[in-house]
């Protein structure tokens, strides 16, 4: 008979392509490992793994039986979570993924009263702009801005982040101020690398105009620095402009115009979540509706 933590074993390996790596990620000898994949092997009947003496590589049979045995050991352990919840707090580690901009405006205040209400949930955030795999990498949800590209996740929307323009004062009594989509071609804007057009809309008009200008940067924190400091306009959701706008730092422009809205989704591998990634994703989605 197979075992499923013989299964569980398995899908360690593969996940970290190496039995050495597997094994000192379990707590285990190499060679408990090694010899307890070996007895799945020859239960099922086929080579799962070749085995060299730096790496291995997985067969075809092998990434079929990973595939399946990765959502069995997925759903044996929600099943025991799920238990566990019935008697205790939520616990364990939460590892989340999440855009760094919005992560340090809107979802610091946030985890830190989710953290407060759950104590018993260790935290272990890696903000970053990348796309990561959550098939292959150890994060439990990963937040993104803007629509999902087509793929097996499971996507949640948490709330629309509606952006709108500002400048800084001392930007605009030097080059003066746009009142129409049109006259931003003629203005430094302030947007990401390969970025050539801004869609705004007004009511039920919706524009495109081409933008351009000396700097492009792939961080929405730094391109709000270079607003405050007078080098061009940009386009940002009101949350991240609005501590600079109150201190004086940007001043809202063109104001009956607004950007293309722009989701923000929580995104996980499979809809069998274990509790604490549950109540993670739920929080959030009631606290950003408001957005």
């Amino acid at each position: 008979m197979i075992r499923l933590d013989d299964m569980a074993l398995f899908v360690e390996v593969v996940r970290a392509r190496s039995f050495r790596r597997a094994a000192a990620s379990l707590g285990m000898p190499n060679s408990t490992l090694s010899r307890r994949v070996s007895e799945l092997e020859k239960s099922i009947g086929l080579r799962l793994l070749h085995r060299s003496t730096r790496k291995i590589e997985i067969t075809e049979a092998g990434q079929l039986y990973f595939e399946r045995c990765k959502k069995i050991i997925e759903e044996a352990r929600v099943a025991h979570e799920q238990l566990d919840t019935m008697l205790v707090q939520p616990r364990g580690l939460l590892r989340a993924s999440l855009p760094v901009d919005f992560a340090t405006t809107y979802l610091a205040p946030l985890i830190a009263e989710f953290s407060e209400t759950y104590p018993d949930i260790q935290f272990e955030f890696d903000l970053t702009p990348r796309n990561v795999d959550l098939v292959s990498e150890p994060f439990d949800v990963a937040i993104r801005i803007g629509n999902p590209v087509d793929s097996p996740l499971i996507a949640r929307q948490l709330a629309i982040l509606t952006p709108s323009l500002y400048a800084a004062p001392a930007y605009m009594a030097t080059h003066g101020e746009p009142r129409e989509p049109a006259d931003l071609a003629k203005h430094e804007c302030l947007d990401f690398p390969g970025a050539t057009q801004w869609s705004l809309r007004r009511e039920e008009e919706n524009v495109t105009v081409q933008v351009s200008g000396r700097f492009h940067v792939n961080s929405q924190g730094m391109i709000r620095k270079l607003a405050v400091l007078g080098l061009g306009i940009v386009l940002l959701p009101s949350g991240l402009a609005a501590e600079d706008v109150s201190a004086g730092r940007l001043r809202p422009i063109m104001t009956d115009w607004q950007g293309n809205r722009m989701p923000v989704y929580a995104l996980t591998e499979t809809r069998l979540l274990p509790a604490r990634t549950q109540l993670f994703v739920e929080f959030l989605r009631k606290k950003l509706k408001r957005l």
